[in-house]
């Protein structure tokens, strides 16, 4: 995408830290919400940019490992719906954001 004029935008990081990226910016990079973006610290400045994913034909030796490694919680939580994780990870969230505060 070719890019105009550059712009700047002042943003405030939330209290975990995260930051939104300006709808115009966002547009101007085609970013969706899926995309993903890799952060680089360099003297001092972050950059930003996006990720274009392709898939290739073999699979990460480390992702594969790891994803072994979760296959006894993945059949533990095999019965538990969706709703019911989501509710736990949220209760969790809070516990710590607690202990934080």
């Amino acid at each position: 995408m070719q890019e105009r004029e550059p712009l700047t935008r002042i943003v405030r990081p939330l209290r975990g830290g995260q930051i939104t990226i300006p709808a115009e910016f966002r547009k101007r990079l085609g970013l969706g919400p899926d995309d993903l973006l890799k952060l680089t610290l360099v003297e001092g400045e972050l950059h930003i940019k996006p990720v274009r994913v392709t898939e290739t034909g073999e699979g990460s030796p480390w992702l594969k490992e790891l994803y072994d490694l979760f296959a006894p919680v993945r059949e533990e939580a095999k019965d538990v719906s969706e709703q019911e994780i989501d509710a736990a990870i949220d209760q969790a969230l809070a516990a710590v954001r607690r202990k934080r505060a």
